[in-house]
């Protein structure tokens, strides 16, 4: 294993042991697509959609009976990978956040939000910033 040069960010061992029910976090985010979805959706060879997760631009999980590498859909439109996600993505992790409680917390539904349903909704409809300060404050 490679040795992490930061002391703060969720080990890999954290990453590969998480707690949360995979079938829920499932539901929770609703339509997910699969690596070669995304790679004909975006016109995208199958190297570049897993290097576009390898570099963080979206979160993945595996999902499903099979197993199978999946995105939520929400992450993209009809350009490609939302551009809000990295930076949103950056400042979860920075609160100890495992991926796979990065995605429960964008897709959980909050009523506080300015606009109905959950962070992941919010994003989509333009409130980075609020999402953002939320995130921040989910570190303290």
């Amino acid at each position: 294993m490679a040795t992490n040069s930061n002391p703060d960010a969720p080990s890999d061992d954290d990453l590969d042991n998480d707690d949360l029910d995979n079938d829920d976090l499932e539901s929770l985010v609703g339509e997910w697509l699969t690596v070669p979805d995304i790679g004909e959706r975006m016109g995208l060879r199958l190297s570049d959609v897993r290097q576009m997760i390898e570099d963080r631009q979206v979160l993945a999980r595996r999902i499903g009976p099979g197993k199978v590498m999946s995105v939520p859909s929400k992450f993209f439109n009809e350009d490609g990978p939302l551009p809000e996600l990295p930076g949103t993505f950056t400042v979860l992790r920075d609160s100890r956040m495992t991926d796979a409680q990065i995605l429960r917390w964008l897709f959980t539904p909050d009523a506080t939000l300015p606009v109905q349903g959950a962070p992941m909704d919010a994003l989509l409809a333009g409130f980075k910033t609020e999402v953002r300060r939320r995130a921040m404050e989910a570190a303290y």
